[in-house]
């Protein structure tokens, strides 16, 4: 069972690589002033005070510069992934994400591209950051969380995919996912206000939304997002 829908998800992920490939960068360069308004006049976003946002490819997904920068310019807390690898005893590596704190666009402009092209905070320069999870660096202790505010009121995040049941199909390294699963459950008993589950906005280019019909295929594991922010001015809210 498990393995056949491993097998769906990498053929809807070809599938969906071929049709992005193809897209002009005017058309994602339009969608994404489209969805990053759209977003911008959402109730949620707006009362927002910590945001988490990913930080977009150059190509084949909406972009988020737009977003990061009106969040900074309202003086709202941006969070950006970092991608780091953990030891455990009982396994080998493990890759993880953690949401990192962006200081201003003069930053934003500094950081440098990974393999994907995406911006990315340096390893020597998330020592002294702040995590969302509260204290500084990646993989802060519970007591860490007493030296600052905990969680996020809001998390955009991308994905190559979308169906009309909010489901989202990542790009198989299940980063957000995890991050998710760890918010829900590491959450510490401390004197400042804990947003118990973030608010999930997806950007989508229209290209990327499956028909009516079709499903993506999901597990437990895979985390629905309450709104759709599609690239051709539609807004789908999840009804909870």
């Amino acid at each position: 069972m498990m393995a056949g829908l491993q097998v769906a998800k990498r053929d809807l992920r070809r599938r969906m690589r071929d049709v992005l490939q193809q897209l002009p960068a005017d058309s994602i360069a339009n969608q994404s002033r489209t969805a990053t308004n759209r977003l911008l006049s959402l109730q949620q976003y707006q009362d927002a005070k910590r945001i988490g946002v990913y930080l977009s490819m150059p190509a084949g997904e909406l972009s988020t510069t737009a977003i990061v920068q009106d969040a900074l310019a309202n003086g709202k807390e941006v969070f950006v992934p970092y991608i780091h690898s953990l030891e455990f005893p009982s396994q080998s590596k493990t890759s993880v994400m953690d949401m990192m704190l962006l200081e201003s666009m003069e930053e934003f402009r500094s950081l440098e591209p990974d393999k994907w092209g995406i911006p990315s905070l340096s390893e020597a320069s998330v020592l002294n950051k702040r995590n969302c999870f509260g204290g500084k660096g990646v993989s802060p202790q519970p007591e860490d969380a007493t030296q600052g505010p905990y969680g996020l009121d809001l998390i955009v995040m991308p994905g190559m995919a979308f169906d009309h049941g909010f489901r989202r199909l990542g790009h198989g390294k299940g980063y957000y996912d995890h991050f998710l699963t760890r918010y829900s459950k590491e959450q510490p008993t401390i004197e400042y206000p804990v947003v118990t589950d973030p608010h999930k906005v997806a950007l989508s280019l229209k290209e990327q939304m499956l028909a009516p019909t079709e499903e993506i295929p999901v597990t437990d594991l895979d985390w629905p997002v309450d709104v759709l922010m599609v690239g051709d001015d539609r807004c789908l809210v999840r009804q909870s």
